[in-house]
């Protein structure tokens, strides 16, 4: 079905029942030819692969989620298994005896409660947290400001190693009294936002995000990557999907895996071109998009996703949909974008609808139906919801299933266009005339001598 770019054919105005019918016949080869092109298949996460793309506390939050929301148990035991391992690695011991309880001996004795193991840790820690008291203290009576500032971010490294999080935000926000440089301000800031996304506290991200693009200093390339990812997260958390799109479309090249501890390469392009879907405007999609070189190679790290952005913006809505089909259970599995795949798959799917429908005067129900691999009395609802929000301009002949285009009567809207601009016009004059007599007859300084 010929989308936008084709509204220009002065002939498509008289196609009433043969909605695309022309299309049709004329792209049967290519049709058929997309459909055995592959398309990707509904195969579960790899978790490995997965998780190998993160480290610090955000692989092991990440694995842990999917554990707590994946059907499978086999991807349960998987993911419980390799966050098992992970904080092994690390000091926190509260995180490991949460890990231990929800694996509740399914991975056998190797992978029960080691005792040994968090007691030495937590022996380790008492001894560190009273070394660095110590340094502190002796720091503050010094006032020797670098090594307060150095004190405070050891105690905030210190907290966050084991899972302590608001109190390492505490301590990194209590080195700001202390930076005497903008690299010093920037370190606080990602330290600050880094903390903040681990505890769900997207309002500070903002904040710090902010605080950090006001330094003085020129900021390397690569935090300036960082911080847009973090500002696109707030905004994704708040629902403002079309500003967390441009934030993840500005992430340059340079960002790499430097991130690896908050964000991936692979989530930049899903995050960024699900939200670009849902919000931006077709000619948007296309300048930002499809030809932004910069996100263009993040998108080739996500194939199915650069497929189906193609699709949409080609109007080949049920490729486009069936890629989106197949992606949503891992989406789901997503620590980020979970709460927020409904909605954005319901918005993508409304601007299909509404693209599919806006180059034409009817549209055959029964053939856009097929269009959509839906229903017609389903897509017929669908489209009853639109016109009600004023999103299509259209009514419904349910008898015959066709769509009736409602196009406003451009000579009408035309004229009343004009009225408005003349009376604006004539309300203008009228007060400039006034104006003008009231400063030839001296009427302000004839009050103003009075008084």
């Amino acid at each position: 079905m010929a989308g936008e770019d084709d509204s220009s054919n002065p002939m498509m105005e008289e196609m009433l029942y043969a909605n695309g019918g022309d299309e049709l016949s004329s792209s049967s080869s290519s049709s058929s030819s997309r459909k055995n092109r592959p398309i990707i298949s509904g195969e579960q996460l790899d978790i490995e692969a997965y998780a190998g793309l993160y480290s610090g506390r955000t692989k092991i939050m990440r694995l842990v989620f999917i554990a707590d929301h994946c059907d499978n148990v086999g991807m349960q035991t998987e993911a419980l298994r390799m966050a098992y391992d992970e904080i092994k690695r690390g000091e926190n011991t509260q995180l490991f005896r949460e890990v231990v309880k929800k694996i509740d001996g399914r991975l056998g004795p190797d992978y029960g409660m080691d005792n040994v193991w968090s007691e030495s840790i937590d022996r380790k820690a008492e001894l560190r947290k009273e070394k660095l008291e110590s340094e502190l203290n002796s720091y503050r009576t010094n006032l020797i400001k670098e090594s307060i500032r150095m004190g405070y971010n050891d105690f905030g490294e210190f907290y966050y190693a084991h899972g302590a999080l608001g109190e390492a935000f505490k301590s990194f926000v209590r080195t700001r009294d202390y930076c005497t440089t903008s690299k010093h301000i920037i370190q606080m800031c990602l330290s600050a936002i880094l903390v903040s996304i681990e505890m769900g506290q997207f309002t500070h991200v903002a904040n710090y995000v902010s605080k950090a693009e006001q330094t003085p200093e020129a900021v390397e390339p690569s935090t300036v990557g960082k911080l847009r990812c973090a500002a696109g997260l707030a905004y994704l958390e708040a629902k403002k999907y079309k500003l967390a799109a441009r934030k993840f479309l500005e992430v340059g090249p340079d960002l790499g895996n430097s991130y690896s501890d908050v964000i991936a390469p692979q989530d930049v392009a899903t995050y960024g071109g699900l939200c670009a879907l849902a919000s931006f405007d077709r000619m948007e999609l296309k300048n930002k998009v499809i030809d932004n070189i910069n996100f263009r190679n993040f998108l080739e790290l996500v194939p199915e996703l650069r497929e189906l952005i193609n699709d949409f913006y080609s109007s080949h809505y049920a490729s486009c949909l069936e890629y989106l089909g197949n992606l949503k259970q891992n989406l789901l599995l997503d620590i980020h974008l979970h709460d927020h795949v409904e909605m954005l798959y319901d918005q993508i799917r409304n601007k299909a609808l509404i693209q599919y429908t806006l180059p034409f005067v009817s549209v055959d129900m029964r053939m856009m139906a097929d269009a959509f691999k839906t229903s017609v009395s389903g897509l017929e609802k669908e489209l009853e919801a639109l016109i009600t929000d004023d999103q299509i301009q259209a009514r419904i002949d349910s008898h015959n299933k066709i769509l009736y285009a409602r196009h406003a009567d451009q000579r009408n809207a035309t004229f009343q266009r004009v009225l408005q601009t003349g009376g604006e016009f004539d309300q203008d004059v009228r007060s400039m005339l006034l104006r003008a007599n009231l400063l030839k007859h001296e009427y302000n300084l004839r009050n103003s001598r009075k008084l």
